[in-house]
């Protein structure tokens, strides 16, 4: 091989494959978008701790997915390698929040579409997905169920707490009940029908009532 036949090589023809124009406005586009994302994401974060890095993390992965697609749809030949190389990745960071899962395929996906030239597919899209998060992660507290833990000292009493907790709230189910000597405790899920709580200090007073607790409640009770 001659010192010519290297500077032939298909390796260098590559370079030229993808314009700079193309790399720069797809990248630039994947940035904006990812910031998108990791606004909605910011908004619309429910979960008991914030994570910034996963908010980052949101952003790199709509740019690495956009420069991952732009270097497959330039290359055959590379497009069969790099899913050979992606096989092989393993990834054990834990997803706490349900929702976070949704914002990570939502991340490669615009990746995928921008690298595809479907860039009003990917504008659009996002809107379209931001505005339906917004609106649905961000109801109203007091819809959301919760659970009332009350420690009662008979039946009597029992009774008299329920009865008095049907009529302050929109609807309830009793999800357990432990009973002991001189000692009644009810775990009840209820559906608040205002952000008002003060029904709670109501009930502790009430006779034959030891304490009254209102928690927070995500829907997946483990009985």
């Amino acid at each position: 091989m001659s010192f010519q036949d290297i500077f032939k090589s298909s390796f260098l023809e590559n370079i030229a494959s993808i314009s700079i124009l193309d790399m720069v406005l797809s990248m630039a586009l994947a940035f904006g978008i990812g910031m998108f994302i990791f606004l909605i994401y910011k908004k619309t974060f429910a979960g008991v701790m914030y994570s910034s890095s996963f908010g980052v993390t949101l952003v790199a992965l709509t740019m690495i997915s956009t420069l991952v697609i732009l270097a497959v749809t330039s290359n055959v030949v590379l497009s069969l390698g790099m899913v050979g190389a992606l096989s092989i990745v393993r990834f054990r960071a834990a997803i706490k929040e349900p929702l976070d899962i949704a914002f990570l395929f939502w991340a490669i996906a615009v990746g995928i579409v921008l690298a595809a030239g479907m860039i009003p597919l990917a504008v659009f899209g996002s809107v379209i997905i931001g505005v339906i998060l917004l609106i649905f992660a961000n109801k109203k507290s007091h819809v959301n169920p919760y659970i009332v833990v009350i420690r009662c000292e008979s039946h009597d009493s029992e009774v008299m707490a329920t009865e008095f907790l049907k009529k302050q709230v929109q609807k309830l189910a009793v999800k357990s009940k432990t009973a002991q000597k001189g000692a009644i405790e009810l775990n009840i899920e209820v559906r608040l029908k205002s952000e008002n709580t003060d029904f709670v200090n109501t009930l502790s007073e009430m006779n034959g009532v030891n304490s009254a607790v209102l928690v927070s409640y995500n829907g997946d009770y483990m009985g």
